[in-house]
């Protein structure tokens, strides 16, 4: 038998019951279910001798390799064309929010001293389009992905918080509902997260949220990139390889942004595509989850998670000013 065997049957029975937790509360994210389920199995002391013995190899494929490859299969949602629909200057208010987002997430996580490369984790992964920014970045990381298990964890954590508090927000603050979908695209990590907090206000909210959401995540690979010539740039570090300057995940992830643009990909195709990221992701978000101890968080005085807090309500914050004060939404 495989070694990676045992893993994935796990992680392939948390995404069946992740499954079925969408179907029942259609608000829940199927990712977000399946990161929870995660974290909440880690939780458990007597799984964690499975969890890093037998389970490991699996556990581990799924985070890295099956990750890897859900974010390949996500360019098949982006479709230049219908990006520029929203209009240049929608396009650069919102490439200039997410980097504000990202630069200020980074400042925080470098000023709060947090280890190794969690700062860049947390800035993509917040600014971005969460936890597929946070495993393409662990590609051009020195550490390849140690420092993931927590930034995924916030991501998530936060995420989640949005589904229920922003159509409060929303309301409270008489946003029509063209503002609320592009405050959702612009402010929610995750593509699920964004389609949960934005079909609360119809169909019109969630058409420009999810839009405005899929510009964020063409972003994706230009950041990587960039990243990965400013880390080469700084100089070898003893006992770690320099990151290539595009990793092959991330190219494959182009390629698939330009044959969705440049193809009449029939809908049963994409519908299809659609289900196996969703498949893809979600053994890599349980996998990545197993790898949370809650304690460790705790005794690290909860600085990451009030840097992701913080950086949580400035992506709001500064979302919300674009819809109410610049063209986001004409």
């Amino acid at each position: 038998m495989p070694s990676w065997l045992p893993g994935i049957v796990v992680a392939a029975v948390a995404l069946g019951l992740a499954w079925l937790v969408h179907t029942l509360v259609p608000g829940i994210p199927i990712l977000t279910a399946c990161v929870v389920l995660g974290i909440a199995v880690a939780q458990i002391r007597p799984a964690r001798s499975s969890l890093d013995g037998v389970l490991k190899p699996g556990l581990s494929l799924a985070s890295k390799r099956l990750l890897r490859l859900g974010v390949v299969v996500l360019g098949l949602k982006l479709s230049l064309v219908d990006l520029a629909g929203l209009g240049w200057q929608t396009v650069l208010v919102v490439i200039g929010i997410l980097a504000l987002t990202f630069g200020v997430t980074y400042a925080l996580g470098r000023w709060a001293r947090l280890p190794g490369d969690q700062p860049l984790l947390l800035a993509a992964g917040f600014s971005i389009c969460g936890a597929s920014a946070i495993g393409a970045m662990s590609a051009v990381t020195r550490d390849r992905g140690k420092d993931a298990a927590t930034p995924v964890a916030l991501v998530t954590l936060f995420g989640t918080a949005a589904i229920a508090v922003l159509p409060l927000a929303g309301g409270a603050l008489g946003l029509s509902d063209l503002q609320f979908g592009a405050w959702v695209g612009a402010s929610v990590h995750d593509v699920g997260q964004v389609v949960a907090t934005a079909q609360t206000a119809g169909a019109a909210a969630l058409g420009i949220a999810v839009l405005v959401k899929l510009t964020r995540v063409v972003m994706l690979a230009p950041i990587v990139a960039i990243t990965s010539a400013v880390i080469r740039r700084s100089g070898p570090v003893e006992g770690a390889s320099r990151p290539p300057i595009l990793p092959l995940f991330v190219a494959g992830f182009l390629v698939a942004v330009v044959v969705r643009t440049v193809l009449p990909i029939p809908e049963a195709v994409l519908t299809s595509a659609d289900t196996v990221q969703t498949v893809l992701l979600g053994l890599a978000l349980f996998g990545l989850g197993t790898g949370i101890r809650l304690e460790k968080l705790v005794r690290a005085g909860g600085r990451a998670v009030l840097v992701g807090l913080a950086a949580w309500v400035f992506i709001a914050a500064i979302s919300y000013a674009a819809v109410v004060v610049l063209p986001l939404t004409r």
